[in-house]
């Protein structure tokens, strides 16, 4: 596990301003922001998920044989120490419904990156930050559907109390930062589709794939382990066709 700490907070402070960062022009897209919530968790506070995926949504994956086994949907004992808020959309949604994602949305006119990521961030998980709690921005990446997407960094704080709003999140998870660092993360995968690679980042027993996937992959590039250049690159990675629309 990694220790949530000031010391964390300053790595990843560091390397975020030593990045150089991917901006990319709308052409016509919308703008969407999307925030990174660092907190703090605990060991076995997870051991069981309410709200595994459905047998339908599984047999959307492109899964390697080596992996398939493993897969049951479930987000369960990977709590524990350093963390980020991970997401499952509500089931109600009209679109990318019980996909997994980060706190974020369309930006608002006359709004900043960061204004909005905040604000969404208090709308779908009843988390109010300031804006003295932002650690920085990762590469902006746009999606199959639409959007220009730019993820924002956020310190949460150790005793941060997750209210997930019923309308917008099925559940919110507490994601320890090591399970980003698994030996096997991240995975690819081919698509007929495209000639783009699929991107997966296998946690408990799902995948997350692009766009949430390709972000908390360079978070953990960049953020945790402070690779520069082409190196930490995800804009080039592909997303699933089930996440097209």
């Amino acid at each position: 596990m990694i220790t949530y700490d000031d010391a964390l907070r300053s790595r990843i402070e560091l390397n975020l301003a030593a990045h150089d960062r991917l901006e990319l022009p709308l052409d016509g897209r919308r703008h969407a922001a999307v925030a990174i919530v660092v907190v703090d968790s605990e060991h076995g506070s997870d051991r069981v998920d309410a709200h595994p995926s459905t047998e339908d949504g599984m047999s959307k994956l492109v899964v390697a044989d080596d992996i398939a086994h493993l897969l049951d949907g479930r987000m369960e004992g990977v709590a524990g120490g350093a963390a980020f808020v991970l997401c499952r959309r509500a089931v109600r949604l009209n679109t990318h419904s019980a996909q997994w994602a980060l706190p974020g949305g369309r930006i608002d006119a006359g709004e900043t990156v960061i204004e909005a990521a905040l604000r969404e961030t208090d709308e779908e998980v009843g988390v109010r930050l300031p804006e003295s709690a932002v650690l920085g921005l990762l590469d902006d990446y746009a999606t199959r559907s639409g959007y220009v997407m730019t993820p924002v960094v956020v310190w949460g704080g150790a005793d941060l109390v997750l209210e997930p709003s019923p309308d917008e999140v099925l559940a919110a998870y507490r994601i320890g930062l090591h399970e980003l660092c698994r030996d096997d993360s991240p995975r690819f995968v081919e698509i007929p589709e495209s000639n783009r690679p699929v991107v997966q980042v296998p946690l408990s027993g799902d995948l997350i794939h692009a766009p949430t996937g390709a972000v908390i992959l360079q978070f953990r590039w960049v953020g945790l382990e402070g690779k520069t250049g082409a190196s930490c690159r995800v804009s080039e990675f592909e997303q699933p066709v089930f996440a097209w629309g």
